[in-house]
């Protein structure tokens, strides 16, 4: 296939990040190397073009840097080159200034112990009964019947959305975001997207009239300053907390398991508990790089690394760049479950980053653990299928046979 160089890769183009993963890797140090701080242009959007920042430092530099960048007219490449975001100043993601410390201080509440430690058992035991059933069976598609049904049940519990409502979420999920398909439409997106809301609007108002011990009546009882938080705000929170929990964790364990069958020392390293599950959840993240990239908005001239960035200029911060970056980790290329320090920036950085990265953790080291007990071996039984995505990494689908562990 065409070598992906620097001037010649479409990062706005899904099938670009359909190459071999070895191909990208390669184009990746290309830019580390070549062009580390580089002006892609774009012709079709609203905006003449965007900076691509590749190296781990610059990366960490940016998203830290809430004087000299904004989230609130984007943070994805999408909505960035579109101009902006329906959510800005209400969605936490797309939220700077004090508006972002009070609504964060909120999601934290939101987030507390209190509120999953039931949560994270939850996970265990469904995690648990979901390898044991696809062991059981001897083979299965791995993605549709065991990573699918983890993060989404997670986050449905911590939302208190009823177990009845649960598939129909995790299509729209799917539609809003991850557009698996090379086929599927910006408007069938949008569709699903405002069908989310719709969902929210009536759960924010029962929980209004009748809260429980969930987020979204956390949420609709929370005052800032000794106000409500408004209608908007809670609705789009609820929605950015099923995206970002549903989406990152499913493809992360997804990802995870094809990587295991790949690299089958590094399963064995697992199985016989020569490295931590908790050091192979960092391995993993850092692998993954689940959401790719991030953006941000230069509010004023700024110098990034030697270059001027312009007020106005859209920025994005390649997450599966930067943690691959050679002067941060050592042979990054080699897929070490047991790789420490592990610094890796799959979560973000600096004033956003994830405020369910604990979460999105417990996720993933329960299925990790739930791979250590019940499977022996597993091998593949068909080809994976990639999403088409410019922002999320993945597949959706993943065709197993499963071995039982004695």
């Amino acid at each position: 296939m065409t070598t992906l160089t620097v001037e010649g890769a479409d990062l706005t183009d899904p099938q670009t990040f359909l190459a071999p993963a070895d191909e990208l890797a390669k184009m990746w140090r290309r830019f580390r190397t070549e062009s580390p701080i580089h002006w892609h242009e774009v012709h079709d959007h609203a905006v003449p073009g965007f900076w691509v920042l590749s190296r781990y430092q610059d990366v960490l530099d940016v998203y830290r840097d809430k004087t000299h960048f904004t989230s609130e007219r984007g943070n994805v490449l999408a909505t960035l080159l579109e101009g902006g975001d329906s959510a800005a100043g209400r969605m936490l993601a797309v939220t700077d200034g004090p508006r972002h410390r009070e609504l964060r201080n909120v999601m934290l509440k939101a987030f507390a112990p209190r509120v999953l430690d039931p949560v994270v058992a939850g996970v265990y035991e469904r995690a648990d009964r979901l390898v044991r059933l696809a062991v059981a069976r001897g083979e299965c598609d791995f993605a549709q019947d065991v990573a699918e049904h983890i993060p989404m049940a997670t986050v449905a519990d911590l939302l208190g959305v009823p177990a009845s409502d649960r598939d129909y979420l995790l299509t729209l999920t799917k539609e809003a975001l991850s557009t698996e398909e090379a086929d599927s439409s910006a408007d069938e997106a949008l569709v699903a997207r405002n069908e989310l809301l719709f969902y929210f609007a009536d759960l924010a108002a029962d929980r209004r009239a009748a809260p429980r011990d969930d987020v979204v009546s956390v949420l609709a009882t929370s005052t800032v300053n000794g106000e409500p938080l408004t209608d908007q705000e809670i609705i789009f929170n609820c929605y950015s907390i099923i995206i970002g929990g549903d989406e990152t964790s499913r493809l992360s364990m997804i990802c995870g398991m094809h990587e295991l069958i790949a690299h089958p020392q590094q399963w064995q390293r697992l199985i016989s508990g020569d490295v931590t599950v908790e050091s192979a959840v960092e391995e993993v993240l850092r692998w993954v790089s689940p959401a790719m990239h991030f953006g941000r908005r230069a509010l004023k001239d700024v110098e990034v690394a030697g270059r001027l960035v312009r007020a106005g200029d859209v920025v994005t911060l390649w997450n599966s760049s930067a943690n691959y970056d050679e002067d941060v980790f050592a042979d990054p290329t080699t897929f070490d479950l047991g790789r420490t320090p592990n610094k890796h920036v799959a979560f973000g950085y600096g004033p956003h980053f994830c405020p369910g990265a604990f979460l999105g953790r417990a996720e993933i080291a329960a299925l990790l653990t739930a791979l250590r007990t019940h499977v022996a071996e597993a091998v593949p039984t068909g080809p994976a299928k990639p999403i088409h995505s410019n922002f999320l990494h993945g597949y959706s689908s993943l065709p197993v046979a499963l071995k039982a562990a004695r």
